[in-house]
């Protein structure tokens, strides 16, 4: 096993109305303002990046709390998850043992070094890491599946879960 260290330089700042709670996912129509602040020696490096609809946004989760463990039982899962819990890496969990966080949003607009997006699922001050163009015949897998979700009784109300999607039932 080779081990190095690795580190990280933020190369901006995440802005987002979410101080004490954000959701699981982003929520594209999510109410606030949503801005990704691009450090202006990388201001070029967004030459063109208003023509992509959508981006992946990569970050540094750095409010968390609790360290990572390698079998999880999703909160959002409740009763409903395997009793034996999943995999780390087969779960959605913010407790990582790199803290990474992925998420894709809409490009509304840039101006300047500042991106405004459609909901994101990270707290304000968050450290960005990187940003990529979502390409559609890329990044879109037509034979994706849900895993071990396909085992989980009544799938379509946990998708509203996992999704952030408020709902009755």
């Amino acid at each position: 096993m080779i081990m190095m260290d690795i580190s990280f330089k933020p190369i901006g700042v995440i802005e987002t109305p979410y101080m004490d709670y954000a959701p699981y996912q982003p929520i594209e129509d999510d109410e606030g303002e949503f801005r990704i602040i691009v450090n202006s020696e990388y201001i070029e490096g967004l030459k063109t990046l208003r023509r992509f609809k959508y981006i992946y946004v990569l970050y540094f989760i750095n409010k968390l709390k609790g360290k990572a463990e390698m079998t999880v039982k999703p909160s959002w899962l409740g009763a409903v998850a395997p009793s034996e819990g999943i995999g780390l890496f087969a779960s959605r969990s913010p407790l990582r043992p790199n803290p990474i966080g992925l998420s894709i949003v809409r490009v509304k607009k840039i101006e300047d070094n500042i991106i405004y997006t459609s909901g994101l699922d990270v707290f304000d001050g968050t450290p960005l890491l990187d940003i990529k163009p979502y390409i559609k015949d890329l990044d879109s897998k037509n034979d994706a599946n849900f895993g071990w979700l396909d085992d989980v009784k009544d799938k379509k109300h946990l998708l509203l879960h996992i999704k952030g999607i408020p709902h009755d039932y």
